[in-house]
């Protein structure tokens, strides 16, 4: 049965801001306290999703959350109506009003992992929302997201939805930011590929000293036997502590991968040998393109500050595949001249496109953040909830739903406004009737 790997990208939230919640993320430190664009966010991530439509894929949107999270900050103590919540935040405890009204499941690479029915032992489609416990405000999210997800795909004889793993740190779970898919053809058995920054049970393993690392080697594992996958076919990889300490706070910031590619820095993994034995080894007889970047050619700080590796690989239906990277990679000299050299080279990359994502690179996400890939058979696709699949007609009702919610400047200060509550609320309320996903969101429940 032939399968496609669809994109589902995160419409960017009413509240994008910067607040510097991420630490560890180095683009979202820096441009902590400056003003956002929410409108010009929104815009430029659908424009990506009808850019990557338009080549031929399969596009499909998933919503944002609802922020502020009125829910959250009433569960922490703050009492009397929606507007007197806020106002009491904002008085006695702004770091966590700015927490809750984060717009951060725009990067919906963090949102779930996602294991294809070609490669679970009960030929189902398996999602885990992750539960993304090293950061209070992206913690909160995966109630929301599980809804979301099964709004969308509803069949359950053919989609499992899981509970998100145990929230304590022991499982910190960063979703698909730390997981990719190597096959052939999208309709075979695949190797899964999850990458972990320490093991929680074993303080005797290397780990990072100065950065977290947010994905546990046991997360990963409870993930593997969750979704009923072969063992043969899964690789567990650890990143290098010392690129964690640099910056690379998930793998997608300094490797990618699609069928038979996996496109790395060299310092990306502690064991760069033993993970491409055992990839080869899963992957079987047939040819695998191992692209190393060499730290000569891009250094780890060009590829944390131009998001080179946080890109998406996509096959594109013509044949070949091409690379979407950020502007930023045009603007590093370095990154720029190394992608000439890639897209001329004998591997199966054969193009590199740019997008202009500023408004989501200056909070610390770039290409590959802002979509899950999941894999779909034909089957599946006509099972999902046909009105979140990017389309002409959505385009245009996304693009004058942005225009007419979203505004244009925001800055920290703002959040406590109740004139935002309300926008955001009135906004959701009718992207859910555009999407055609019921009741998602506490407001509606």
């Amino acid at each position: 049965m032939q399968a496609v790997e669809a994109n589902f990208d995160g419409l960017v939230g009413p509240t994008h801001n910067y607040s510097g919640l991420s630490y560890g993320n180095v683009a979202s430190e820096l441009n902590q306290q400056a003003s956002s664009n929410p409108k010009e966010a929104a815009k430029q991530g659908l424009k990506k999703m009808k850019a990557l439509y338009d080549l031929g894929l399969v596009q499909g949107v998933l919503a944002p959350q609802e922020r502020p999270d009125i829910h959250t900050l009433r569960r922490l103590g703050f009492t009397g109506s929606d507007q007197k919540v806020l106002e009491q935040a904002a008085k006695q405890a702004p770091r966590i009003l700015a927490n809750c009204c984060s717009a951060s499941s725009m990067w919906t690479a963090n949102a779930a992992t996602v294991s294809p029915s070609a490669d679970t032992s009960d030929r189902r489609v398996h999602f885990t929302p992750a539960n993304l416990t090293n950061k209070f405000h992206r913690s909160i999210e995966h109630h929301t997201t599980g809804r979301i997800l099964e709004a969308i795909f509803t069949n359950e004889q053919h989609f499992a939805h899981h509970q998100a793993l145990p929230g304590a740190e022991h499982f910190g779970d960063e979703g698909a930011a730390n997981h990719t898919r190597f096959c052939e053809n999208y309709n075979d058995t695949g190797v899964e590929f999850f990458v972990f920054g320490r093991h929680a049970f074993d303080s005797s393993k290397p780990a990072p000293t100065k950065y977290p690392a947010r994905q546990t080697y046991e997360a990963s594992a409870a993930i593997a036997r969750q979704h009923q996958l072969d063992p043969k076919k899964v690789v567990y990889a650890q990143q290098n502590p010392m690129v964690i300490d640099q910056g690379v706070f998930h793998n997608d910031v300094i490797a990618v991968g699609n069928q038979n590619v996996l496109f790395f820095h060299e310092d990306a993994f502690l064991s760069k040998k033993q993970v491409m034995e055992d990839v080869s080894a899963a992957f079987g007889n047939t040819p695998f393109h191992f692209v190393e970047v060499p730290s000569s050619a891009v250094s780890v700080a060009d590829a944390v500050s131009s998001y080179l590796f946080n890109s998406q690989l996509i096959a594109l239906p013509k044949g070949g595949m091409a690379i979407i990277v950020p502007e930023e990679c045009r603007e590093n000299t370095a990154v720029y001249h190394y992608l000439q050299k890639l897209i001329a080279s004998n591997n199966p990359i054969k193009e590199v496109k740019f997008f202009d994502l500023k408004q989501s690179m200056c909070n610390g996400g770039g290409p590959a953040c802002l979509r899950l890939r999941i894999v779909l058979t034909e089957v599946e696709q006509a099972e999902i909830n046909q009105a979140c699949l990017m389309s002409d007609h959505l385009f245009a009702s996304l693009d004058a739903w942005i225009e007419k919610h979203y505004r244009d400047c925001l800055s920290e200060t703002d959040l406590a406004d109740p004139k935002l509550l309300m926008e955001s609320r009135t906004a959701l309320d009718e992207l859910t009737n555009i999407l055609e996903l019921g009741s998602v969101y506490p407001f509606q429940l």
